[in-house]
């Protein structure tokens, strides 16, 4: 079988702490895939691995079975994989105009002269307007990203994530810290992603996971704990004996 992202026998230590411990995690073509696990658990540290953030200590990560585990982050970026943040990583004196346009003048490799480059081409233009009405962002285009509400940031980082024409998304809990009122609107947006991008999502709501997720793989003290469809996840005791004796918290 094809696999869009793969790991194996993954493992990165910090001193004595060893936060990923031989995960061989497969992620399929098309896939809607949870990671989830208790606090500690190592899930953030893996999507650092595979966004190419940390390098692991030992282990291989497969795009499409070509291994990728020595790329730089902005390598990986080119051949497919983006992500987002526990925390916004946004330019908070920009618009989400001018945002999105310099994600994809970089994309199209005119970054340095994005200013002038994005409003000229009209391919940009569009494109720019199709993420705007795809993320519910048009209302507040032109406001500075730093005075959105914060649902409304979430959703631009998944849109900058999202404007790098990603084969792989890496999702870092996209509801967190989202108020009730704008959460609907986000986790809508990231349900409505489209099925030929592969999306790998943390998230601690399980009740997101499970409406969102068609595999579930739990981690725990760095190791792959088990995986399955979402129901073989709920009804395994382990999982419920874990989740029960020691949080949620990633």
């Amino acid at each position: 079988m094809s696999y869009a992202l793969e790991t194996v026998d993954l493992e990165k230590s910090f001193g004595g702490l060893k936060a990923a411990n031989q995960v061989s995690l497969r992620v399929k073509k098309g896939a809607r895939h949870a990671l989830i696990g208790p606090n500690g658990a190592g899930k953030t540290t893996v999507i650092n691995l595979l966004s190419g953030a940390i390098r692991p200590t030992a282990g291989r990560i497969l795009l499409d079975g070509a291994d990728i585990t020595d790329l730089e982050p902005h390598h990986r970026v080119r051949l497919g994989i983006a992500r987002t943040f526990q925390i916004n990583q946004l330019f908070g004196d920009l618009t989400p105009v001018e945002t999105l346009g310099l994600a994809i003048s970089e994309r199209s490799r005119m970054g340095h002269d994005w200013w002038r480059v994005a409003g000229r081409k009209p391919a940009i233009v569009g494109e720019v307007g199709e993420l705007l009405n795809r993320f519910d962002l048009t209302d507040v285009m032109g406001a500075r990203t730093a005075t959105l509400p914060y649902g409304k940031q979430r959703l631009l980082e998944i849109a900058l994530a999202f404007a790098c024409k990603p084969r792989v998304l890496l999702l870092d809990e996209p509801a967190a810290g989202v108020p009730e009122a704008e959460r609907d609107s986000v986790l809508e947006t990231v349900a409505a992603l489209p099925a030929n991008v592969t999306v790998l999502l943390i998230e601690h709501d399980m009740d997101i996971v499970f409406s969102f997720a068609d595999r579930i793989s739990v981690l725990v003290n760095g190791e792959l704990f088990m995986e399955g469809t979402p129901e073989q996840v709920a009804a395994d005791p382990r999982v419920k004996a874990v989740y029960l004796g020691e949080g949620t918290d990633a």
